[in-house]
Formats: structure tokens, C-alpha cells, sequence
């Protein structure tokens, strides 16, 4: 077998229907086109929807990207945490500081300084937070996040399910 002795099988190509060749022929005088009307005379533009708003028209230009493995956290700073006064800071006294909403993830960051020692338990921290945190005597610990976590519905941290509790 040659490339040149490629063919299809018989009867799969079906000949194109040649319309438009007189009335006497199948598919003369109107040629599948009905009677008069814009579509008859073959003046429709590309798109065109009868008047509506074209589907071009009404779809939003892309703007951006939203991605849907992004983790928001609610930052706190370092002079907020030296403002409680507290010894030890996690989530839920934040939370009833009023520095952060119930439920969110919270991220220490670098604005302001520290000087008192505080054993800090959050979701994240910033290198240079965690630096003046321990430079002042402190410790980070880290609070796993729920979508990460190991075991979650019987399955590894890589393949569990990211969209569940955000």
C-alpha cells in the first residue's frame, strides 16, 4: 500500500448537493432558501442576530484572571500585636480584638516593630515578621490550613478537594 492508493471507503464521502441550476433541477429556482427575505437574498451579515445585541457584543471583554486557588489572608501587623499587650496571640483573640472577621486567614506582617515577646499561632507569616517576633523572644507556630490539611474526606493533602471551607 502507497500513500497515493489512500482512499475513503466507498460510499462514505456523499457528493455536495449542487443547488441553484434551474427549475427543473432538484434543488432549483429558490435552492433551499424559501421565498423572498433577507436570508433569500444572502445579505446576512457573519454574527448578525436579527436586531438582537450580538453574542460579541454581549459577552464582557476578558478582564484579568480569577484564580481559584487563591488564598486571602487578612494581614495584621506587628504594632497591632504589640498593641494587645497579650502574651500569647492566635486567631480567636484576634478575632475578639476585632483585628480580623471569624473564620478568616490570618497573615502577620513586618509593619511596625515588636518588643515585648509573644507566642504567636496563625495561618501565615512574613519572613521579616517571624524574624522581629523571635528577635523579641516570641514564637510562630503555624495553623494548617482546612483545605490543606492531611486526610482530608480520606485522601492525601495533593489531591483533596481546595474548594471546600474557604
Amino acid at each position: 500500500m502507497r500513500v497515493d492508493d489512500l482512499a475513503p471507503a466507498p460510499g462514505s464521502r456523499k457528493r455536495a448537493k449542487r443547488v441553484g441550476r434551474g427549475i427543473a433541477g432538484k434543488g432549483g429556482k429558490t435552492a433551499g432558501r424559501g421565498t423572498k427575505g433577507q436570508r433569500a437574498r444572502n445579505t446576512v451579515a457573519r454574527g448578525f442576530e436579527g436586531g438582537q445585541m450580538p453574542l460579541k457584543q454581549r459577552v464582557p471583554k476578558l478582564r484579568g484572571f480569577n484564580n481559584p486557588f487563591r488564598v486571602e489572608y487578612s494581614p495584621v501587623n506587628l504594632h497591632q500585636l504589640s498593641k494587645l499587650g497579650a502574651s500569647t496571640v492566635d486567631i480567636d483573640s484576634l478575632v475578639a480584638a476585632g483585628l480580623v472577621r471569624k473564620g478568616a486567614f490570618v497573615k502577620v506582617l513586618a509593619h511596625g516593630s515588636i518588643d515585648t515577646k509573644v507566642d504567636v499561632t496563625v495561618h501565615a507569616v512574613s519572613a521579616a515578621a517571624r524574624a522581629a517576633i523571635e528577635a523579641a523572644g516570641g514564637s510562630v507556630t503555624l495553623v494548617e490550613l482546612p483545605f490543606r490539611a492531611e486526610g482530608r474526606a480520606g485522601r492525601p493533602a495533593a489531591q483533596g478537594n481546595q474548594f471546600m471551607n474557604r
